[in-house]
Order: structure tokens, then sequence, then C-alpha cells
């Protein structure tokens, strides 16, 4: 019988109270439809998308650089690391995943009967990607290795070279690497120098599997179009599960995700242009305090500080939410809790309002 997991982050998520100043959300501020030209023209609700939306699965390939045939759609990028999952696992065997983490993949292969085996991405080390922890964490019946980059939740991304190496050390003992790459169209690293190709994990050879989706980096969170880009033969085991759970996506979505991909350089001018002031004004306020440690991120939507001498934040995110109406991941939902996740991708009167309440209940001692 497959285990049972109760995503704690994720039901946290998903029925808190709202907040006047929500700075726990990852994704950058949400696209209205008139901000996607052309989306109240697409609204036809029918259309020829069994198996896959030829236009969007074109624009995904030539945005990414890999061949149509390693393109797969997917509901979102959980949706499309759930397929990976049920395409690759079976019960007994062994995931290797990293922690601090996003509990979601750690759940879903608990879910498929899989045993979850942690490595540590540590705050001494700057949260890098340290082959050599997932060398000693890795077993017989390691199917696959999960990463994410940039990281969730420190925002940090993995460097080219831990990759590749990663990547061989699975390789080596019959696993492949799932990089969930949400966040990574929003980092300033994720351009192949001047070009307009996003380079992948799944660029490095096929070992590797990489996810992602619309929502976090573009502010498309409504349209839950997802996809997975891996090798052919992957991409078969993949879509094959896919016929079971659900066979195609909304035409809706698919049709306007392929119209957003066709002014994705806008998009993407929209991200970075609100990232780099958030940015600033969270390097500006979070270095002027000497009581937090924090790594800084390079373009990502999250940060996550800490609070010297402060072991869980819990009481910290408390306070803040209840006494100043603002909200932040407490850090124990990643397995992190002297740690508290700031969102950067709100509108940035939005953070600034919230930094300024987060520096506020530092002032009140409210730890």
């Amino acid at each position: 019988m497959a285990s049972r997991f109760d995503a704690p982050y994720l039901q946290w998520a998903t029925t808190r109270a709202p907040a006047r100043l929500d700075l726990a959300g990852s994704a950058v501020a949400a696209c209205t439809v008139d901000e996607l030209e052309g989306a109240r023209d697409a609204l036809e609700l029918t259309g020829e998308n069994t198996g896959a939306y030829v236009p969007l699965v074109g624009a995904i390939s030539a945005r990414y650089g890999v061949p149509e045939a390693g393109v797969t759609t997917a509901h979102g990028a959980s949706g499309a690391n759930f397929l990976v999952f049920a395409a690759l696992l079976a019960p007994g065997d062994d995931v290797v995943v990293e922690r601090p983490g996003y509990d979601a993949l750690l759940g879903a292969p608990q879910i498929l009967g899989a045993r979850t085996i942690r490595f540590d991405r540590t705050f001494r080390d700057g949260f890098a990607l340290d082959p050599d922890r997932v060398r000693r964490a890795i077993t017989a019946e390691t199917r696959l290795v999960v990463i994410t980059t940039p990281h969730n939740p420190s925002g940090v991304v993995a460097s080219r070279d831990a990759l590749e190496e990663v990547g061989r050390i699975a390789e080596a003992n019959g696993a492949h690497v799932l990089v969930d790459e949400v966040y990574l169209d929003a980092a300033d690293s994720g351009m192949q120098g001047g070009s307009s190709v996003i380079r992948t994990a799944v660029a490095s050879g096929e070992v590797f599997i990489s996810t992602s989706s619309l929502t976090k980096s573009y502010g498309l969170t409504g349209l839950r179009c997802g996809w997975i880009l891996s090798s052919p033969a992957i991409a078969d085991r993949v879509r094959n599960v896919r016929r079971v759970i659900d066979v195609a996506g909304s035409i809706v979505t698919d049709r306007l995700a392929a119209l957003a991909f066709r002014q994705i350089d806008r998009l993407t001018s929209r991200a970075r242009t609100l990232l780099h002031a958030n940015h600033a004004l969270v390097r500006a306020s979070l270095r002027a305090r000497p009581e937090l440690e924090f790594i800084e991120p390079r373009g990502s939507t999250v940060v996550f500080p800490r609070i010297r001498g402060v072991d869980d934040s819990r009481r910290f995110t408390e306070r803040l939410l209840d006494e100043r109406d603002t909200a932040v991941v407490p850090g124990r939902f990643f397995d992190a809790p002297a740690h508290f996740r700031i969102g950067l991708g709100g509108t940035t009167e939005t953070v600034r309002l919230g930094l300024a309440a987060i520096v506020a209940a530092l002032d009140a001692g409210a730890w």
C-alpha cells in the first residue's frame, strides 16, 4: 500500500488566512487579461489538443532548445513532477531529495510507495548543491535524485558543475535527476549569453529531466501550464502516465499558454523589471539588520533569512501576521525552522510595505 503524506506546507498555504501584505507567495505578480495581449480573443472553448497542443509544444521546444519529442505538457509544475514520479517509480524504490525543500517533492513519491532519503543544502555552505552529499545518500534502489534550482526555499541557483557531477553520480547508479526549474526563468543565470534560449538541466544529458511552468516566473498562475523536458524515451513513459490520468489539458489553457510564449520576451522583461526593483529593496532592508542572516538570491523570487540566535521562527512569523497583517512562510515547512521565506515577486509597493512591517516587528523584539 502506498504511503500517506500530509504535505504540511501545502495544507498551510491553501488554508491560511489572507494577509493585507502577503509575502508568503513565491510567484511574480499576476498578469491581467489585458496584459496578455490577445487573451480575450483566444478564449475559444474548442480545439484539438489530444496528447499535446502542437503550437504550445513547439513554443516550449524553441524556448528551451530541446526537440519536440522531449516535451510533455502537464497541469502546472506540480503536475509535471507527479507525472515523472509516476512514470519512473515503483513501490520500494528510493528517491533522494534535498533538505530544506518543498514538501510536494517528498509527498508525491511517498504516495506512490517510494522511500525518500534526504541530503542537506546548508546555510553555512550558502545552500550550495554538494554532489558529495548526494553521493552518500544514494542507494542501490535509488531511481531519482530530486533538486530545485533556483532552490526552494533559498532562491540559490545550483552551479552547472555541481549539477553535472550529480548527473554523473546518478547515471553511474542507474538513476535519473529530476530538476524542478520553476523559478529558473526569473533568475538572471537562466539565460544563455545574449540568447533568448533558457539553459535547462536537460541540456546537460539524458540523465536529467527538467520541469517548469508559466506560474512562478511569469505571473500566469491561473493557466496552470506546466511541462517536462526529457529524452524522448522518458517522454514516452510520461505521456503513457498522462493518458491514464487526464489525457490532455484544457484547450483554453493550452491556447493561452501558446499565446504567452509568443510574447515571452515582454513577459520576461516585465518580471525582471519587477524583481530588480524588489531585490534592491530586500538588499537594503535585510543588510541593514545585523540580527538577520541570509544568502542573497540571484534573480529568484524568494529569500530565506533567519534571526541570529533564534532556533524557530514560528513566534516571529505568527506575531508578524497577527500584529502587522503581514504573511511570510515559517521555515518549519521546509525542515529549516530557524528561517522564514519571503516572497519577492509581488508588486513593489506590497514588498516595500511588507519589508517595513518585518523591520518594525524586529524593532519590537517580536521573536
